[in-house]
């Protein structure tokens, strides 16, 4: 697309502007003074209300033209570029999401309308803090983790849970320091032509062929599949340097905060400074400095989390999406998008690049790859002595658990020896908290959120018990809700805090450490607490899937999975894919060093085809059985879904909502497209809401968007119901 010319409105002339106001419309207003260009930033009057807009293009009329209203002010940022507003309306279509909401996804930056100037900073100061009290203490353990970002008064209570009181004292103390500096100032250079890591030949050879796809400035998507510890992160920096040699700019997704602060280090490792960072960990100061600099193209590289994406690039050459498989690239709420295929749409606009990095590949990746459709480069060794782990079963139905007890004596015994040879042991289990039911042992109730049709899982760190669905919390009981009994209530089912509890009672004299994400900790405190871990600190890790990405522990020989069998539980399309990826992942923790590993998967299933497939390594195997499986039931990567949710207070009237729209889906049977339903949807209460669910499902050829937004658009909803569409939909709760 052509960016070099731009439309331009003289003073005077009557305009559209998309705001991020829930409209869902574009409004009319006049060209200031000085004219204004097409996607220009604007700050316009609503209402009595000042707000951000867009020029979209000419006006659109039907209004009293003395009406019209003049633009309040230009915003001193770069206009949006063509791409990206086509990129945004591509979104808003593919995913049925109002204009509006798109535009809210590219402005999430304090500040815009802004102008530049000084503003006064905190970081650690030189004095002692007088009188050290509790809320003296939050403040400053949060600089302390944090010893190099700058906050405002305001964001550094905030963060510490204090008030501004605190920070004014420790201020006049002299334990915190105030700073003037520019309110937005450009990122280190990075420099590419500074010497990387030594590649063996087989990741240089990949690397080579990654950096001729970028250097051709061609948009392309190639899947980088390597096993666990070979390397993919070294191979796919040199396609970032290549791109930034070009002068144009790169963006690197990871799938969670935790692995930011490792990840940064490499960079700047290999190219000298630190990339500018784009997540929920960063203060807003932090990103409105990121959205104007990479406005501005004063931001070479950007590492973030699935929004990213909607940052204002200028010349973005490259994205890498590392560990592509992973659901949280999957937004849940709001625009419902998968950052994996959005990529790979923002990167065809602008024609740039995609690396989609994974030692498990999504069964889509791996399916567009197979076909020809992405290119595949494969890196088959890990890096220098290592090798994989070996993979054993342990078959529960003859180990068998002792009561109250989740480890395997199979499992124990092979703790104990690495525990003889000051070897490090993994014990994983995809379950949070310390136990996922409590229930009453005098008249079998079991303790469920007031606002959700979901059990409360006990949390015995935090002494309380929480809701994952909504985040509801109460303390323990002591006495029954139900049936007023005390001293029955009985917690059920492991969770990871219940295994660790375990792992100390049976290894007394071995250092357990827990990595849940669960913990309250920042990126910069599990960072240190994984390097803690890493220099041998702890002999057992009791982890959930937070420890399955991307962390490497050098002494780690022994990795047991004590509940193989929990994801292939329910009606989850993909349950066969996530169980085989979560696994092998988890298993790649082992035997990274020179060492060699073993994992341990305890199952009551040892011959299901997916733990068997774990078992053997034979992944081309596993990928063409799931795929055969799933082209021949109609559903992706070779069908095509939608999951709709109505949803409201009055579980009647959403019944009689959602049997109205199946009654009425003409429209969607008339391209071919099944309709199921109305049913209680698995999770069928969630924050007082009841919701149903409807699937339709399609042929991968079918135009469905148009079909739902027409049969959508025919509804006419009471104010307090809402129905959702997913478009691709990665989880059925």
């Amino acid at each position: 697309m052509n960016n070099s010319v731009q439309s331009f409105f003289p003073h005077g002339q009557n305009i559209a502007v998309l705001t991020a106001e829930p409209l869902n419309r574009l409004l009319d207003y006049r060209a200031p003074e000085q004219g204004v260009h097409l996607g220009a930033f604007v700050e316009v009057p609503l209402g009595p209300r000042k707000v951000i807009g867009v020029v979209w293009g000419a006006a659109q009329g039907g209004y009293d033209p003395k009406k019209i209203r003049p633009i309040f002010q230009v915003i001193d940022v770069p206009p949006m570029r063509a791409e990206m507003r086509l990129f945004l309306t591509k979104v808003g279509d593919y995913t049925l999401t109002p204009l509006s909401q798109m535009l809210r996804l590219a402005t999430r930056a304090p500040g815009l309308a802004d102008p530049p100037h000084m503003r006064r900073v905190l970081g650690p100061g030189p004095g002692e803090v007088s009188r050290m009290t509790p809320a003296r203490e939050k403040v400053m353990a949060l600089l302390g983790e944090q010893p190099d970002q700058r906050f405002t008064a305001a964001e550094l209570a905030r963060l510490a849970g204090v008030t501004a009181s605190v920070v004014k004292g420790l201020v006049k103390q002299g334990a915190i320091a105030e700073y003037e500096t520019a309110r937005d100032v450009a990122y280190p250079a990075l420099d590419p032509a500074r010497a990387g890591k030594d590649l063996t030949d087989e990741q240089a050879g990949v690397a080579k062929e990654l950096r001729a796809l970028v250097a051709a400035q061609e948009y392309s998507t190639a899947l980088l599949k390597g096993v666990t510890g070979s390397g993919k992160t070294e191979v796919y920096l040199e396609a970032v340097a290549e791109c930034l040699a070009q002068g144009r700019q790169a963006l690197v997704l990871l799938p969670e905060i935790a692995l930011t602060v490792e990840f940064l280090d490499r960079v700047e490792q290999r190219f000298g400074a630190r990339p500018a960072e784009w997540h929920s960990g960063v203060t807003m100061t932090e990103k409105r400095r990121c959205w104007r600099m990479v406005a501005e193209g004063r931001a070479q590289l950007v590492v973030g989390a699935r929004s990213a994406l909607y940052l204002p690039f200028q010349q973005l050459g490259l994205v890498v999406v590392d560990e592509e498989h992973e659901n949280s690239y999957k937004q849940e709420e709001g625009v419902l998008y998968h950052a994996r295929d959005m990529a790979v749409l923002r990167a065809s606009i602008c024609g740039a690049n995609v690396v989609l990095a994974s030692a498990t590949p999504s069964l889509e990746t791996w399916a567009n790859a197979d076909a020809g459709k992405y290119k595949r480069f494969d890196l088959a060794r890990r890096f220098g002595a290592a090798v994989l782990p070996e993979m054993r079963a342990i078959d529960l139905r003859e180990d068998a658990l002792e009561s109250g007890r989740w480890i395997s004596p199979t499992l124990a015994r092979a703790v104990f020896a690495r525990l003889d040879r000051g070897e490090q042991s993994l014990l994983f289990i995809n379950r949070r908290g310390y136990a996922p039911l409590t229930i009453c042992r005098a008249c079998g109730h079991q303790v469920g959120c007031d606002h959700c049709d979901a059990r409360m899982v006990e949390h015995r760190f935090q002494k309380r018990l929480v809701c994952h669905q909504c985040g509801e919390s109460k303390p323990l009981p002591e006495v029954c809700p139900s049936c007023e009994v005390e001293g029955k209530m009985a917690a059920v089912g492991p969770g990871v805090e219940r295994l660790a509890e375990e792992a100390e009672a049976r290894f007394p004299d071995a250092r357990v450490a827990v990595l849940s994400s669960d913990m309250a900790m920042s990126a910069r405190a599990l960072k240190e607490r994984i390097n803690s871990i890493a220099r041998g600190e702890a002999d057992i890790i009791i982890g959930t899937q937070l420890v399955a990405k991307g962390h490497n522990f050098p002494l780690l020989t022994c990795v047991g999975v004590i509940d193989a069998d929990l994801g292939l539980q329910g009606g989850d399309l993909r349950a066969a894919e996530k169980t085989f990826q979560l696994i092998r992942q988890v298993a790649g923790r082992a035997g990274r060093a020179d060492k060699k590993g073993v994992a341990y998967v305890q199952t009551h299933q040892p011959d299901h085809p997916v733990i068997k497939a774990i078992l053997s390594g034979e992944e081309e195997a596993f990928w063409q059985a799931e795929a055969e499986q799933r082209r021949m039931a109609g559903v992706p990567p070779y069908g095509r879904m939608a999951g709709v949710v109505v949803s409201g207070p009055d579980l009647d009237l959403v019944f009689d909502v959602a049997n109205y729209m199946v009654r009425n889906a003409q429209g969607l049977h008339s391209i071919g497209a099944e309709v199921f339903g109305p049913a209680p949807a698995p999770i069928a209460r969630v924050r007082g809401r009841h919701r149903v669910r409807i699937l339709v499902k399609a042929g991968k050829a079918v135009a469905l968007q148009g079909a739902l937004k027409q049969w959508r658009g025919g509804l006419k909803l009471p104010a307090n119901l809402r129905v959702s569409i997913d478009i691709d939909p990665q989880t059925f709760y």
